[in-house]
């Protein structure tokens, strides 16, 4: 396993090493970011994405350790409070955190790290991260990022009624982030990306 290095060390060896980048992608759920970034990391391997730890249960077909490491509450409480989380964020009743250690190494020795976050995860790393790049995934409408989650017919009403109210909160803070991309076209988005990521 790699050194933890801190990140003051990573600062300071900015001029002698070519350091990666962090890039956060976020969006109201719903808006597609999951499958945006799955088709990114399939046309760009040399992309290090960064897998979350969730409380949540895995939804059908995804697998521990790729989607993400499913842990237990107290467990995440646990590392938590031994401070191994770049950022965290509670979301509709489960937690949501990035493992600091990885990040930190990959970006030292160079990658893109690509996290896909919520947005209060978003700001902590905007505080902490302040050269991360930042891109926000809107919906096409209000009334089609409704539509896509009750498509998905993984969430009780309650659970929907939870996810929509945050979304629209989350999406009045678009303008916080560097890029907005809207989610209208697949092909379209995914190239927008692109673009954005390797101009």
């Amino acid at each position: 396993m790699m050194p933890v290095l801190p990140i003051q060390s990573i600062a300071t060896t900015e001029e002698r090493l070519h350091l990666g980048r962090l890039i956060v992608l976020t969006g109201p759920s719903g808006v597609g970011k999951g499958t945006l970034m799955r088709s990114l990391l399939k046309r760009h391997p040399e992309l290090y994405y960064s897998v979350s730890v969730t409380t949540r249960s895995p939804r059908p077909g995804e697998i521990d350790g790729k989607d993400y490491y499913f842990i237990s509450r107290s467990k995440f409480e646990q590392l938590l409070t031994e401070g191994e989380f770049l950022e965290w964020a509670e979301f509709a009743g489960n937690y949501y955190g990035t493992p600091r250690e990885a990040v930190l190494n990959q970006i030292h020795f160079g990658k893109l790290v690509v996290l896909e976050i919520e947005l209060e995860g978003a700001r902590q790393i905007r505080a902490s991260f302040p050269s991360a790049l930042s891109i926000f995934i809107l919906p096409p409408s209000f009334d089609e990022l409704e539509k896509r989650i009750r498509d998905r017919a993984q969430d009780s009403e309650e659970a929907i009624a939870r996810r929509l109210l945050r979304a629209q909160e989350e999406i009045q803070a678009a303008d916080e982030f560097d890029i907005q991309i809207v989610n209208d076209d697949f092909e379209t988005a995914l190239n927008d990306i692109e673009t954005v990521l390797f101009k």
